[in-house]
């Protein structure tokens, strides 16, 4: 389960995620849906929830309340300012489209060859044919440079962005950055009303904002929430979200997240659904990292991610057990990439990344998102768990868009012949063909798993290359580091080409 970019989590977990375009190039109400293992689901549509629609003039404030009594924000200012800043984009593309008809293809000798040769495309099939989706922007510069979401954007080949003042204009898409969701736009006029920028890194759980844009197609929608959390990692993700319950449907992806203060702190980019529509978990882009992302997209029209060159798995209370961690925290190395910047800096498989320039990982979303978001060629400091104790480690980062090489396992010389009794494991050296044939030097090959080891999927033809980080080469290592270990051992298998890490109850 790599990723191309800084780090990737193993996990088994699966959350689908509904992009809230209406159509992203597909469809005008539909809502595409993506699920950590890339497979795609096709969303029915859900009734939006019920809306606001922004007021033409602001309305006086409402009295002072009484003492003891708490006042709702009112929204109807920023609704009737702000709201003149937030656009409607439309979006055209093309697919290829089959001969006409469900012709088969025959061998121009069949029977039948001339008789379904009638039904075909004298052009030969493949035809484009236009297909259309839907999604809000807002203006951030009065010359029209507008931020959206890069899926509202994606394979389109005509952008038309609608002005609240129902003015119509071409868009020039001026960049767009996949990994954090962000696109620029420019259209061609000058005086626009623009929406003020806030800073997402001030808001807290617990806060009122404002979200407006086209659900549906429904322009100029307001709706209204609390932040739910701040920081969100999700799987595979780039980006630490900031979640709210703001209701946000298929259409309002890319428009504004509002404070209270009429300050934009968020891009509305995706929603977790089981329908498509909404319900009640929305998450936006934080305005920091977007504006960072807009000023190298106009500076340069591309955006430069950084990498650490890891693959990595979150630590659960299993894995704190074994390596011996005051508190499940932290990521833990499976993999690191020959040639890249964790192998050049001396990190290693088996470690456990603690802190990052000072700040805490807790999960793998916490180091991704920190390293992707850092530029190639910065130098980070690294809290990193080994052997029992906390050691620094520098190391530089390098670029995401650079390929890397799969790491080698280490060299090992195999030799006994037993079994593991308490890991439930049926071990046995690696056959001089075997390494030749799976390009792992030694390691010890699991011939039959059972209970705990094979409760937690560790099955006959895995190989075990490391317990609780110490590579082991005879079934003596392996019972000398089992010996030694508490309630659990981490054990690092690896399944073909792959490697990860699985936790063991000693039995």
């Amino acid at each position: 389960m790599r990723n191309e970019g800084a780090v990737t989590a193993i996990t088994a977990k699966r959350l689908t995620l509904a992009l809230c375009a209406a159509g992203v190039i597909g469809g005008a109400v539909g809502a595409l849906a993506v699920n950590h293992n890339n497979v795609a689901a096709e969303a029915a549509a859900a009734a939006p929830a019920p809306a606001v629609v922004a007021a033409p003039a602001p309305v006086a404030a409402p009295a002072p309340a009484a003492a003891g009594t708490v006042t709702l924000p009112d929204f109807t200012r920023i609704a009737a300012q702000n709201g003149k800043a937030v656009v409607n984009i439309q979006v055209v593309g093309s697919t290829k489209t089959a001969s006409r008809g469900n012709v088969p293809q025959l061998d121009p000798r069949h029977p039948f060859y001339e008789f379904f040769r009638q039904f075909q495309d004298p052009r030969g099939g493949g035809r484009g044919a236009p297909v259309f989706g839907a999604g809000s922007g807002f203006i951030v510069s009065p010359d029209g440079v507008i931020l959206t979401n890069a899926h509202v954007v994606q394979g389109a080949d005509e952008v038309t962005v609608k002005l609240h003042d129902r003015r119509e204009f071409r868009a020039k898409v001026v960049g767009a950055d996949a990994r954090t969701d962000v696109a620029v736009l420019k259209i061609d006029a000058k005086n626009l009303p623009v929406a003020p920028l806030g800073k997402s890194r001030s808001l807290a759980p617990g806060e009122w904002v404002l979200a407006i844009g086209s659900p549906y197609g429904l322009e100029s929608t307001v709706t209204a929430g609390v932040v739910s959390a701040t920081g969100r990692n999700l799987p595979d993700g780039q980006v630490p979200f900031i979640q709210t319950d703001v209701a946000v449907n298929p259409g309002n992806s890319g428009g504004p997240l509002f404070n209270t203060r009429g300050e934009v702190v968020g891009i509305n980019s995706q929603i977790y659904s089981q329908t498509g529509g909404y319900q009640g978990l929305s998450f936006s882009i934080p305005i920091d990292i977007a504006v960072k992302i807009k000023d190298q997209i106009m500076a340069t029209g591309k955006v430069q991610h950084a990498k650490l060159g890891v693959n990595v798995q979150p630590i659960g209370q299993e894995f704190a057990d074994s390596f011996g961690l005051d508190a499940p925290e932290g990521v833990l190395i499976a993999n690191v990439e020959r040639g890249g910047p964790a192998e050049r800096a001396g990190l290693r498989s088996g470690d456990i990344i603690r802190r990052l320039n000072g700040q805490t990982i807790v999960s793998p979303g916490d180091l991704s998102s920190n390293v992707s978001l850092s530029k190639p060629g910065e130098r980070v400091a690294l809290d990193v768990w080994r052997d029992g104790k906390l050691v620094r480690i520098e190391a530089v980062l390098g670029d995401a868009t650079e390929k890397g090489k799969r790491s080698v396992p280490e060299e090992l010389a195999a030799s006994g012949d037993n079994h593991g009794a308490k890991l439930g494991l049926v071990l046995r050296p690696l056959e001089p063909i075997e390494r030749r044939q799976s390009g792992i030097a030694s390691g010890l090959v699991i011939e039959d798993a059972r209970g705990a080891a094979a409760g937690k999927g560790i099955e006959p033809g895995d190989v075990l290359v490391a317990v609780n980080g110490r590579t082991v080469n005879s079934l003596d290592q392996v019972r000398e580091v089992v010996s030694k270990a508490g309630k659990s051992v981490a054990l690092l298998i690896q399944r073909g080409n792959e490697r990860i890490f699985i936790p063991v109850r000693i039995g």
